[in-house]
């Protein structure tokens, strides 16, 4: 666990750290605040954000009025160790706005890691009636006729149909993908690790 002395408070008078606040699944940048000590410890101890609310000079836990708590799964410091990045479970909207995230309003970007998430639960719950389910009880077999499927309809939508058409198919596509990585135990983390290796690592 990161220790509040080994960070550097940019913000002289009140010690404050900046913190980013950035959705587990999805990866969303959430919204920015700023900690003192106490804020930071309380937020450890409770497992849920709180800020030292500049304009109110006093703590503020995020979600104190409207219930919209921030569940912390996990804290990193920058390179510089004078900010925090805080991935949370959010409990509801986060701005007061009503919308998601307090940057660019409405919006569906980092879905496919929530969906993956979705994904994975449905495979350990195995809910009735779910199509997700019924792939996972037909077997890799299956699940990967799918993909071949949905590989196909992309390919024949690309070359001859519309870009909406293709939107369709690719997100199919996609969906199917997603369960046969989950029903192998690959991770969407693990796909983003090997595409950086092969973009940052030396060739060999």
């Amino acid at each position: 666990m990161i220790k509040f002395e080994e960070l550097e408070a940019k913000s002289i008078e009140k010690g404050l750290i900046p913190v980013i606040i950035q959705d587990n699944k999805s990866l969303r940048v959430l919204m920015l605040g700023y900690m003192n000590r106490e804020a930071y410890e309380k937020s450890i101890a409770e497992g849920r954000v709180t800020f030292f609310s500049r304009s109110k000079e006093r703590l503020w836990t995020k979600g104190e009025t409207s219930g919209n708590y921030l569940y912390i799964k996990e804290i990193e410091k920058d390179c510089d160790n004078d900010t925090l990045l805080l991935r949370v479970d959010p409990a509801g909207p986060v701005c007061h706005t009503g919308s998601t995230s307090c940057f660019g309003g409405e919006n569906s970007e980092g879905f496919i890691r929530e969906l993956s998430q979705i994904i994975k639960t449905r495979h350990e719950e195995m809910p009735e009636g779910s199509y997700t389910t019924k792939l996972f009880n037909k077997g890799v077999n299956k699940i990967a006729q799918k993909v071949g499927e949905e590989a196909v309809e992309s390919v024949i939508e690309a070359t001859n149909g519309t870009r909406d058409g293709l939107i369709y198919e690719l997100s199919d596509l996609v969906y199917h993908v997603l369960v046969l990585m989950e029903n192998n135990g690959v991770t969407v983390s693990d796909i983003e690790k090997e595409l950086w290796s092969r973009h940052y690592l030396p060739k060999r």
